[in-house]
Formats: C-alpha cells, sequence, structure tokens
C-alpha cells in the first residue's frame, strides 16, 4: 500500500509537467531539462555520502534519466508531438510486460496483461483527446520508442543491482542534468531566462523532475512493479485535465472514457497474482 502512495505521489507530480512545460515552452528544451534536473538534485545534496554507488549503479542512473529525456526530445523534433508523446507512454505497457523478463521471481497473469492493454487504449484516448492524429511514418517515432523502453528498463532494472539508498537519485539528476546542459551549449541556441521562468523552473525541478524521481525510486523499492506501471496511466490522464482546468474547458467525454479504462485497468490489474 505504501509503495502504490509512493507511486500515486510520482505520477501526480509527473502530471504537472505538461502544463509547466507548455508555460516555458519558449525555452529551450534541453536548457529547460538540464536546469531542472540540477535544481531537483539539491535535496540530495546534503546526503551527498550516498551518492557514491558501484559505476555500473551510477551508468544505469544516468541511462534512465538522461537517456530518456535525450530520446523524447529528439523524438518530439521529427514527430508529430501527439503521436511522439503517445508512443512514449508505451513505457508502463513496457513496465508490467518486462517485469518476468528482467525480474526473477515475478510472473505474468493474462490479467496483467489485459489490463495494461486497456490501461494503454485509456492513455491513447487522454492523449489524443479526440484530434486527428496525422496519417504516415516519421522517424521520430524510434526514438520515443527507445525513450519509452529506457525507462520502463531503467525502473525494472534499479531493483536488480544492489539495493542503493534513494538519496543516490540526486546524483543520477545531477549528472543527467549536466550531459543535458551540454547538449544545450551543443545543439541550442542561447537563451535569456526571465524571473518568471526560473520561478518556473524551480518548480519543475521541485516536482516532475525532482522530488518525483526519488517518490518513484522508493515506490519501486517497496511494490510490485507490474501494479506500478498499471497506476503510471493515470499520468497522461491527469496531465490532460490538469491542463483543460488551467484552460477553464470541461473534460470532454473521450477523457471520462479514459478516466474509466484507465482506473479499472489499474483496479483489476492490482489485484491480479
Amino acid at each position: 500500500m505504501l509503495a502504490n502512495l509512493y507511486a500515486l505521489g510520482a505520477i501526480a507530480l509527473w502530471a504537472t509537467l505538461a502544463s509547466l512545460g507548455v508555460t516555458l515552452r519558449h525555452v529551450p528544451p534541453f536548457l529547460l531539462t538540464g536546469l531542472a534536473l540540477l535544481i531537483g538534485s539539491i535535496p540530495a545534496w546534503p546526503r551527498f555520502a550516498q551518492w557514491r554507488v558501484p559505476p555500473a549503479t551510477l551508468a544505469l542512473g544516468v541511462y534512465g534519466l538522461f537517456g530518456f529525456h535525450f530520446l523524447l526530445f529528439i523524438a518530439l523534433r521529427h514527430a508529430p508531438p501527439v503521436q511522439a508523446n503517445l508512443v512514449n507512454y508505451l513505457w508502463p505497457l513496457l513496465m508490467v510486460v518486462l517485469a518476468p523478463v528482467l525480474l526473477r521471481g515475478v510472473q505474468l497473469a493474462p490479467l496483467h496483461v489485459i489490463a495494461a492493454l486497456v490501461g494503454f487504449a485509456g492513455a491513447a484516448i487522454a492523449i489524443a483527446g479526440g484530434r486527428t492524429l496525422e496519417p504516415g511514418f516519421a522517424w521520430g517515432y524510434l526514438p520515443a520508442a527507445g525513450s519509452a523502453f529506457i525507462w520502463a528498463s531503467y525502473s525494472l532494472l534499479t531493483q536488480r543491482v544492489a539495493r542503493f539508498p534513494t538519496a543516490a537519485i540526486g546524483g543520477f539528476a545531477a549528472i543527467s542534468g549536466l550531459l543535458a546542459l551540454l547538449c544545450h551549449a551543443l545543439l541550442e541556441p542561447p537563451a535569456t531566462l526571465s524571473g518568471q521562468d526560473w520561478l518556473l523552473i524551480a518548480l519543475m525541478g521541485a516536482g516532475p523532475l525532482g522530488g518525483a524521481f526519488f517518490l518513484w525510486d522508493a515506490a519501486l523499492k517497496r511494490g510490485d512493479a507490474r501494479s506500478i506501471g498499471l497506476l503510471s496511466f493515470l499520468t497522461p490522464l491527469l496531465s490532460t485535465l490538469l491542463l483543460l482546468l488551467l484552460r477553464g474547458d470541461w473534460p470532454t467525454p473521450s477523457i471520462a472514457l479514459a478516466a474509466v479504462m484507465i482506473v479499472g485497468a489499474a483496479l483489476v490489474g492490482t489485484r491480479a497474482r
């Protein structure tokens, strides 16, 4: 139960990312991510000594936090954003399906697979929001799929390596943030940030690109990866609802359907054994 609460805390923070991203869309994405990740690492600075982990664990952390964002930004540059985001949200489905492959002693019941497919369908409805998807193939879908695989495999493999303190996530975030800033210097034009920009970036670092990672790690250390993966389909739903709320719009029937599908899938799947 505690693991699911930690996971829901991370999901609630990730749901704010789209709204913050829309407000900060004028900020180059690698600059935004780099600064937010560095700010997100700050709560773990007092426990800097716990950042010392085996090189393989450190590589896994950077693979997850930096690799996920790097490929996602590449995807968003080379594919329609709605479809790229949809492909990226394969990661909760992959978490469920890959759990028995990457984790010892974990088995997949048919009900888990059915719940994951229903949850993904609900997420697709929430992300599309009734819009017509652009036909055809864009090569940006490949890095979007890669980012989904990276986050799913990172989340599962953190349970395969030697147990490390959650504070070590601060080290993963700090190194990933520096790499993102390097990508900004190499790939993006320089930008000037206002005081409001810095405030919103600080909020992003405290929440979806900071606190969420610590909560996510705490959840995975205590819970069932299959159940946590199913709960994760709530992220695009809550994100869409928050965007609608900020715009003063009412949820559409398609969002209501998505909510029923995702919550139903999570309730059924988390009870499967």
